[in-house]
């Protein structure tokens, strides 16, 4: 059972820190899956306590300045729904490259995990004020 756990953390953290890494250069909350992904491997890996702290200021930093005027919070909803919207159009239309469900539905995961970061970061930064 144990050794069950140990693995079902290694892929999740791998997966979280992989997605975030991606996601430093596409659209989304790379910062955070990063961090998320370290902090589930650092709990199998103490190696890996190292990296923790630096990422967790700046993914921290970086959520603070996603919220912190109107206009960003603007851009990243509409950067949001720009996701959701281009993964209905490439789960439907069927010329576009990688075209079906699989690339539309990561679209739209991606859309998602970006309002559910935004919401986590705005009442973050909100509660301290």
């Amino acid at each position: 059972m144990k050794a069950v756990k140990r693995v079902t953390k290694t892929i999740l953290g791998s997966v979280l820190l992989l997605v975030g890494v991606a996601m430093l250069v596409l659209p989304g909350p790379g910062l955070l899956l990063v961090l998320a992904g370290l902090l589930i491997l650092a709990s199998e890996f103490p190696a890996l306590e190292r990296y923790v702290g630096p990422v967790r200021d700046r993914a921290m930093k970086a959520a603070e300045d996603s919220v912190r005027t109107p206009f960003r919070i603007a851009w990243s909803v509409l950067a949001g729904l720009a996701l959701i919207g281009a993964g209905v159009v490439w789960g439907t239309v069927d010329g576009l490259p990688l075209a079906g469900w699989s690339t539309g539905s990561s679209l739209i995961l991606s859309g998602v995990v970006l309002f559910a970061l935004l919401i986590w970061s705005y009442r973050r930064v909100h509660a301290h004020r």
